[in-house]
């Protein structure tokens, strides 16, 4: 039995602005209409698997939920209330599914693989090897000589396998030792999947690194689950080691394996990956939105809802947003984070959160602001509701645009309807509800004094938000 496991932490900071914090680059749809995660999960059909564990941060817990619900997947997600790399977050998983033991096959949520077929073959090549307790990884066959990927070099093969014992993990390499790699055929590209049986790589963690095996341990003595969401022990996990699975385990186990993979393979580092794997015109370029290109060569651009027109460019990224535009050579898209890092010092909600905020009860679009005012576009989905909720500081105006609102209103309920508004004074305990089978769509103006997100007392919440 296989269950995979699929990580959908990070913030994915290269991809700014497009992922930020609070949506980062895993729940958008970069290279067709699935979402990141919703691939990685579809890719698995042809494989006899269990549903899904997905490991994510806490505030990423309803956009997993949603997406998943989406294709009609089920599954567990486990909720890390922090980041404390890879080997955790699979101590974590095999902890769950102890009892039964499974194959734990370590997905990223954020991978591309062209070759779905490949993909599959090479998890069946991998199956007997991690059933006999072998801690196999994926080693991605090199294309080039890539100086931003760790390597894998193999050591001696495996008969009748096709795979290989792994001689050693190389950093990150140079570029002169990554064309040395690349000319000597011993060394692959190293993915981050694995295919593990549970138990086996809690033995070599509790052997290697008992302090993260501990600190697991403890977090899950008596976890909270709500729905399909599992919760650890808050303050036991935060005092558990940071550390990837290579450091902790890999490198250091004398049953580490490497099955070649080539499937087209690419982890979407950085915006020069997605103009790789996309489709390209005659001229080099890969382009999506309303655009207008001129004497305009190997570029990658990503519109937004506004008309994007070039001239004369050549070797340039592009990527437009409701709140921010980028413009960056293509061989300088590593150094995006710098930007994030300086959003984030300067105390900027851009390198957190975007314009449109996605809620579980559905979205919102902050389309104006001033002064003691803001205007928010709303859109609720059939049957959800916000929590009953009052505000100390803002009064808030709702205009239905179209389908129907079940306003609570102090004492009061009522519908309102399209072309109708309600007014909700300061201090006044309300909630909104669509009680319809189409979305709801309003807009809100807010007033007053104070207009943060910050400023809302929960009565009662059916998400289970504080």
């Amino acid at each position: 039995m296989i269950t995979p496991v699929i990580m959908a932490g990070g913030s994915g900071s290269r991809l700014w602005p497009l992922s930020r914090t609070l949506y980062p680059k895993q729940f958008l749809a970069l290279t067709g209409e699935q979402t990141m995660l919703q691939q990685t999960v579809s890719r698995l059909t042809g494989l006899d698997v269990t549903a899904p564990l997905v490991i994510c941060n806490e505030e990423h817990r309803f956009i997993v939920a949603e997406q998943l619900r989406i294709i009609e997947e089920t599954g567990s997600i486990i909720l890390e209330p922090f980041g404390r790399n890879t080997a955790p977050a699979i101590a974590l998983a095999a902890m769950v599914s102890e009892k039964s033991n499974p194959l734990l096959l370590v997905l990223a949520a954020d991978h591309v693989i062209e070759d779905q077929k490949a993909f599959i073959d090479a998890v069946k090549q991998a199956t007997p090897l991690a059933e006999q307790g072998k801690l196999v990884t994926f080693g991605i066959v090199p294309t080039q000589a890539h100086t931003g990927y760790g390597y894998i070099k193999r050591g001696d093969a495996i008969s009748d396998n096709e795979s290989y014992s792994v001689a050693q993990f190389v950093e990150k390499p140079d570029l002169e030792t990554a064309q040395q790699y690349l000319q000597s055929g011993e060394f692959y590209w190293n993915s981050g999947m694995f295919l593990i049986k549970a138990s086996r790589y809690l033995q070599e963690l509790e052997k290697f690194s008992p302090d993260i095996f501990l600190a697991c341990q403890k977090a899950l003595k008596n976890p909270t689950e709500d729905n399909d969401f599992i919760r650890v022990d808050t303050a036991e996990f935060e005092v558990c080691p940071d550390d990837s699975v290579d450091y902790a385990v890999m490198e250091k186990t004398t049953d580490a394996v490497v099955v070649p993979l080539d499937a087209g393979w690419n982890d979407i580092g950085a915006w020069s990956a997605l103009w790789e794997v996309n489709d390209k015109c005659k001229d080099g370029n890969a382009v999506s939105g309303d655009t207008i290109l001129h004497d305009t060569k190997n570029t990658f651009i990503h519109g937004g809802e506004r008309l994007i027109a070039t001239v004369g460019l050549d070797n340039i990224v592009i990527v437009d947003t409701k709140d921010a535009l980028l413009v960056a050579t293509k061989d300088k898209v590593q150094e995006v984070k710098k930007i994030v890092e300086q959003l984030k010092v300067q105390g900027r909600s851009e390198f957190k959160i975007h314009r449109e905020v996605y809620r579980p009860w559905g979205k919102y679009d902050s389309i104006d602001n001033g002064t003691r005012y803001q205007v928010k576009r709303i859109t609720v989905n059939p049957g959800e509701k916000l929590s009953i909720q009052m505000h100390h500081h803002r009064a808030e105006h709702w205009i239905v645009v179209s389908g129907t609102a079940k306003v609570t209103n102090g004492d009061k309920t009522f519908l309102v309807t399209e072309n109708e508004s309600t007014y909700i004074p300061i201090g006044v305990i309300h909630a909104l509800e669509n009680p319809g089978r189409l979305p709801l769509e309003m807009i809100e103006v807010q007033s007053g004094s104070y207009l943060g997100e910050d400023d809302i007392v929960r009565f009662e919440d059916r998400y289970g938000r504080a």
